[in-house]
C-alpha cells in the first residue's frame, strides 16, 4: 500500500471542500475559505489545541442516536437502541448516549470500567465478548449489567457458577450465528458459520447451547444476538439472517417451550467514506430490520419480541475528523507525491489494515480547488504508513491544516504508541465552543506503567 510503483490516478475533477459536506459533520460548513465544524473554525482551533488532533461534533453525535430511537420505535415501542461503544468511548461520549436514552455494548472489563466512571446506568449494559476472563466475569455480576451474550459453553459454565456464587440470577442473551455472509470486508464480517463469534446453527450448536443456558442455575435465558458484519451498505443480508434466526426461534419454542424474549440484531450500517458511497439510510434500516422481524413473526405465528440494534460506526464516523500539520511534500516525478503529516498508523490504522480510503481537504484553503492527487503519508518507520491512498487535494504546502474526514470510528479507539508516539487528544465541539473530551497524551504517559 502506497509504494512508490504506483502509477498515479487520473487528474481530479478540481472540485473544492464544499463538495465534501456529504461526509463531514452535519454542522460542517465553509467559511472565510476554512473549514467549521460545531460553530468553530478549524485553523484557530488547531492554533490552541495543536495537531495530531480528533474533532468530534456532539451535533451530529445526538441527531444520529435520535435517529436511531426515531426510526425503529417508529415500526415497534419496544427496542433498545444500544451504541457499540468500542467504535469510539470517552466519558463525555458514554454522558452523550446515557442523556439520549440509549444503551451501552461493552466488550472488556476496561470498557466497563469507563461506562462505571461515567455514571452509566449499568441496567443499560449489553456485555460481549469471545473470551471474557473470569474477572471479568465477576466485575459484571458485581456491577449489575442488564445483559451479558454468552459466546461458547465454557463461559456459560463459568457465569453460572459465579452468579450461583454470589447468590444472583444474570439475563443472558445467547449468540448465533446465522451463516449469512454480509457484502462487506472480510475481516469484519462476522454472520458467516466459520466465525469465533457464537454458534452456529449446523449441527444443533446453537440448539444444544440454549437448551445449556435454559438448564444452568444463576442464569435466566432472554434472548438471542446475531451480528452479520460491518460497514454494510446493501440491507438485504440483514433481510435474510432475519428470516433464518426467527425460524430458529420457532424451533427453539417447540422444542423447549420457552419464548425468546430479545432478538438483538447487532449492528453494522455502512456509512459514506467517500463521496461516490450511498449507503442505507438510518430510516431504511429501521424499517428492514423491524418490519422484517414483526412480519417474520407474524409468518410464523409467534409472539413479536422486545428488539435491539448496536450501531457504532454509523453514530459516529461522520461525526468526527482528524486534524494534522503539514510538515513536508516530497513529488516523486511520473510517480506520486507525498504529504507528511504529524501523525499516521498510530492514528489510523484503517487504511494499513482494510485498505480504508478517507476524502481529505486543506482545512485553511477549504474553499480552493482540490486540484492535485497525493498520498498522505504517516511519519512512522513503515513504507506502509498511509493514511490515505491518492488522496484529492488542494495544493499543500509545509504548516498547512490537513483534514481527514468521517474519523469519527475505529480510529481513536484501535489508536497505539508505536514509535512511542503520543496518541492525539479528542476535542468535541458545539455551539461555537470546543473543549477536551481526552486530553494530548505526554512523554511522561508514556512511560507511567513501565518499572524500568
Amino acid at each position: 500500500m502506497g509504494t512508490a510503483q504506483r502509477r498515479p490516478p487520473a487528474a481530479p475533477d478540481h472540485k473544492t471542500g464544499h463538495d465534501l459536506l456529504a461526509v463531514l459533520p452535519d454542522t460542517a460548513e465553509i467559511r472565510d475559505g476554512r473549514l467549521w465544524i460545531g460553530g468553530v473554525d478549524t485553523v484557530e482551533l488547531v492554533r490552541e489545541a495543536g495537531t495530531a488532533l480528533f474533532v468530534m461534533d456532539e451535533a451530529t453525535i445526538r441527531h444520529r442516536l435520535a435517529e436511531y430511537i426515531k426510526w425503529t420505535r417508529f415500526h415497534w415501542p419496544e427496542v433498545d437502541v444500544v451504541y457499540a461503544g468500542k467504535a469510539f468511548m470517552s466519558l463525555a461520549m458514554l454522558r452523550i448516549v446515557a442523556d439520549e436514552g440509549c444503551c451501552l455494548d461493552v466488550s472488556s472489563g476496561g470498557e466497563l470500567a469507563y461506562a462505571l466512571r461515567a455514571g452509566f446506568p449499568m441496567e443499560r449494559v449489553y456485555v460481549h465478548g469471545n473470551n471474557k476472563t473470569e474477572t471479568e466475569l465477576l466485575e459484571c455480576l458485581e456491577a449489575g449489567v442488564g445483559r451479558i451474550v454468552v459466546d461458547n459453553f465454557e463461559e456459560m459454565e463459568r457465569l453460572s457458577a459465579l452468579a450461583v456464587a454470589r447468590g444472583v440470577t444474570q439475563a443472558v442473551l445467547v449468540r448465533v450465528t446465522p451463516g449469512v455472509a454480509a457484502d462487506t470486508h472480510d475481516f469484519i464480517m462476522t454472520g458467516a458459520e466459520d466465525s469465533k463469534f457464537g454458534f452456529g446453527l449446523n449441527e444443533g450448536l446453537a440448539m444444544e447451547a440454549i437448551k445449556r443456558v435454559i438448564a444452568l442455575p444463576g442464569l435466566e435465558f432472554e434472548g438471542l444476538h446475531m451480528h452479520i458484519g460491518s460497514q454494510i451498505f446493501a440491507l438485504h443480508s440483514f433481510a435474510k439472517a432475519i428470516e433464518v434466526i426467527v425460524e430458529f426461534m420457532c424451533e427453539i419454542h417447540k422444542e423447549t417451550g420457552v419464548a425468546v424474549g430479545l432478538l438483538d440484531v447487532g449492528g453494522g450500517l455502512g456509512v459514506a467514506y467517500g463521496v461516490p458511497d450511498e449507503p442505507s439510510t438510518i430510516e431504511q434500516f429501521g424499517k428492514v430490520i423491524v418490519d422484517g422481524i414483526k412480519e417474520e413473526c407474524e409468518r410464523h405465528g409467534i409472539d413479536t419480541p422486545r428488539m435491539a440494534v448496536e450501531p457504532g460506526r454509523s453514530i459516529v464516523a461522520n461525526a468526527g475528523v482528524t486534524l494534522y500539520t503539514v510538515g513536508s511534500v516530497k513529488e516523486i516525478p511520473g510517480i506520486r507525491t507525498y504529504v507528511a503529516v504529524d501523525g499516521g498508523m498510530s492514528d489510523n490504522i484503517r487504511t494499513s489494515l482494510y485498505g480504508a480510503h478517507y476524502e481529505t481537504l486543506i482545512a485553511n484553503k477549504a474553499d480552493q480547488p482540490r486540484e492535485m492527487v497525493g498520498s498522505v503519508a504517516g511519519k512512522h518507520c513503515e513504507s506502509g504508513d498511509i493514511v490515505v491512498n491518492d488522496a484529492q487535494l488542494q495544493c499543500p504546502a509545509v504548516g498547512d491544516v490537513l483534514c481527514v474526514c468521517a474519523t469519527g470510528a475505529y480510529c481513536q479507539s484501535m489508536s497505539s504508541n508505536y514509535n512511542k508516539q503520543v496518541r492525539p487528544g479528542v476535542v468535541f465541539v458545539a455551539d461555537g465552543q470546543w473543549r477536551w473530551a481526552v486530553r494530548r497524551e505526554t512523554y511522561d504517559d508514556l512511560m507511567r506503567t513501565d518499572v524500568g
